[in-house]
C-alpha cells in the first residue's frame, strides 16, 4: 500500500470525479434511453435526479462512517456498492428499477468523493492542505471536460449501455487504487460517537460559525454551476441552435475555466483572498450575464461571460473547501459530508427554477441572487475568521 503524495492526488483526484461522470456522463444519451425504455424524456431524467440525491444523502452517509470506522473500509465499500449498481445499470430493462439504482450509485460515489476530502485533511493542513485540495481540484476539473465530450461522441456508437460499461470500468480502476490505499485516520482519532448520537456529531460541526459560513458560500456557488448545468442544453441547443456534439465541446471548455481556476487559487496569498476574489467576480459576472441575457445577446457573448463567471466560481470552490474543512478539522468526516450534501442540495434546487418562464431571464435571475448570497456568505465568514499566517508565494 502507497500513501505518497503523487499517488494521493491520483487517487483523490480521481475520487471526486464522480460526481461530475456520474451526472454528466450519460446527459447526451437521454433521448435514445427513453426510446430504449418506451417511456417518456420526464421519467428518463428522474434517473439524474436519483443520483442527485444519491450524492447528496450518501455523503451524509459515508461521512460519519468514515470517522467511525477509518477511511480505507468504507471507501471500499463504496467503490463495490457502485461497481454492483453500475453493472446492474446496464442490463436492467425496467425505468423504475433504473432510477432506484442510479440513487444506488449516487450514494456510492458520494462515498469517493466525502472520504478524498476526509483523506486530503488527515494527511495535510493549513497551506499544504490548501495545496492539495487545489491539485485536486485541478485534476478533478479534467473530469466535466472529459465526460460530456466522451458521451457526445460515442453515445451513437456505443449506446447509453456503453457509457456505464466505462463508468464501470472507472469503478473497477478505483477500486484496485484503494485497495492499495494506506489507512490514514488512526484507531485513537477515530470517533467513538454511538450510532444514536450522529445527530449530535452533526450538530457539533453545525454550531461552527466560521464552518456554516464556508458551506453556505460553496452551496450558492454550486447553485450557479448547476443552474449553468440544467440550462445550458436548452440555451445553447435550442436558443441557439448548436448539435448535442457542439453542445458537449462548450460544456468541456467552460469545465476548463473551473479547472484552471482550481489550480491557479494556489497562487493567491491565503485561502481568503481567493474566495473572496473569486465571489467579487461571480456577482459582477452574473449580473452582466444577466443582463446580455435579458437583452437577447449572441452566442459568443453569453459564452465568454459564462467561461469568465465559471472561473470566477472555480477561485472559490478549493480554498472555501480547505477553509471550511480546516474550520471543523476534529470531525473531519462528518465536516466534509455536510459539505458536499449542502453543495449536491443547492443543486438539485436551482436546476428546476431555471426551467420556469422564459429560461434566459430565469437563468440570469439564479445566477444573480446565487452570487449575490454567495458573496454575502463569505463576508460573513471572514468576518468571523481567526488570525492566518500567510502562504508562501
Amino acid at each position: 500500500m502507497n500513501n505518497s503524495k503523487s499517488f494521493l492526488l491520483v487517487l483523490l483526484g480521481m475520487l471526486t470525479a464522480f460526481g461530475p461522470f456520474v451526472t454528466d456522463m450519460y446527459l447526451p444519451t437521454l433521448p435514445h434511453m427513453a426510446d430504449y425504455f418506451h417511456t417518456t424524456s420526464s421519467m428518463v431524467q428522474l434517473g439524474l435526479t436519483t443520483s442527485m440525491i444519491g450524492l447528496a444523502v450518501g455523503q451524509l452517509l459515508f461521512g460519519p462512517l468514515s470517522d467511525k470506522f477509518g477511511r480505507r473500509m468504507p471507501l471500499l465499500s463504496a467503490l463495490w456498492l457502485f461497481i454492483g449498481s453500475t453493472l446492474l445499470c446496464i442490463f436492467v430493462t425496467d425505468i423504475r428499477q433504473f432510477i432506484a439504482l442510479r440513487l444506488l450509485q449516487g450514494i456510492a460515489g458520494a462515498g469517493g468523493i466525502v472520504i478524498a476530502r476526509s483523506v486530503a485533511t488527515d494527511r495535510f493542513s493549513g497551506v499544504e492542505l490548501t495545496r492539495m485540495l487545489a491539485l485536486i481540484g485541478a485534476v478533478n476539473g479534467v473530469a466535466p471536460v472529459a465526460a460530456p465530450i466522451v458521451g457526445g461522441a460515442f453515445c451513437d456508437a456505443i449506446g447509453w449501455q456503453g457509457i456505464f460499461c466505462i463508468l464501470l470500468g472507472l469503478g473497477v480502476l478505483l477500486l484496485c487504487g484503494g485497495y492499495r490505499l494506506r489507512e490514514t485516520l488512526p484507531i485513537e482519532r477515530r470517533s467513538a460517537v454511538a450510532w444514536s448520537d450522529l445527530l449530535h456529531s452533526f450538530g457539533t460541526v453545525l454550531r461552527n460559525r466560521r464552518y456554516r459560513a464556508y458551506v453556505l458560500q460553496l452551496g450558492f456557488a454550486q447553485g450557479v454551476l448547476f443552474a449553468n448545468i440544467a440550462s445550458s442544453p436548452f440555451i445553447v441547443q435550442e436558443h441557439y441552435g448548436f448539435s448535442a456534439f457542439q453542445f458537449s465541446i462548450c460544456f468541456a471548455i467552460n469545465a476548463i475555466a473551473i479547472g484552471s481556476a482550481a489550480a491557479l487559487s494556489v497562487r493567491f496569498r491565503r485561502p481568503e483572498q481567493s474566495t473572496a476574489t473569486g465571489c467579487i467576480g461571480m456577482l459582477l459576472l452574473a449580473l452582466a450575464e444577466a443582463a446580455a441575457l435579458a437583452l437577447g445577446c449572441n452566442f459568443w457573448i453569453y459564452e465568454s461571460l459564462l467561461f469568465a463567471l465559471l472561473f470566477a466560481m472555480g477561485l472559490t470552490f478549493t480554498s472555501s473547501t480547505a477553509l471550511a474543512m480546516d474550520a471543523a478539522r476534529e470531525h473531519a468526516g462528518t465536516a466534509s459530508a455536510l459539505l458536499g450534501a449542502v453543495c449536491f442540495a443547492f443543486g438539485g434546487l436551482v436546476s428546476p427554477l431555471v426551467g420556469m418562464g422564459d429560461t434566459l431571464l430565469s437563468t440570469g435571475t439564479v445566477f444573480v441572487v446565487c452570487a449575490l448570497c454567495s458573496w454575502a456568505s463569505i463576508r460573513i465568514g471572514l468576518h468571523n475568521r481567526p488570525s492566518r499566517p500567510a502562504m508562501a508565494a
